[in-house]
């Protein structure tokens, strides 16, 4: 599923940048479902951030945000990703394709929280991935 890839610092910028744009866009919404896919999309951009960091590729075919969530896991040594962001996956799947999931206020926050600590956590690969502006 992952493939040794030399990625630029530019390249691991944007990705890290554009996982920031997708947190700051879930931290400011007041609507549940926008901050919960939001943060989803934060995590898995995170997660390819990291990846290319640790010259990795992820091949786009079924079941690649799952491998990236593990891989983050593993990466981070922290099983809490694995578990937390497949809780997160499955839901955004069950809304999309099963008729739909309601997403609380008080959810949709709570892994926003938990997205942003990932983030902090992140922080020990790399300066040239500074922290989301919040």
């Amino acid at each position: 599923m992952f493939e040794r890839f030399k990625f630029t610092a530019e390249q691991i910028d944007n990705y890290r940048r554009s996982s920031q744009r997708d947190l700051m866009i879930a931290k400011k919404s007041d609507v549940p479902d926008v901050t919960f896919r939001f943060s989803y999309d934060a995590l898995l951009k995170l997660a390819t951030a990291v990846c290319a960091y640790k010259c990795l590729r992820v091949k786009a075919r079924q079941g690649h945000q799952i491998e990236l969530i593990k891989k983050l896991a593993e990466i981070m040594d922290d099983s809490e990703i694995e578990i937390l962001g497949n809780q997160m996956r499955a839901k955004k799947n069950w809304d999309m394709y099963g008729g739909g999931v309601l997403i609380s206020k008080k959810e949709a926050r709570e892994y926003s929280e938990w997205v942003v600590r990932v983030f902090e956590a992140s922080q020990k690969f790399s300066d040239k991935m500074p922290l989301p502006k919040l």
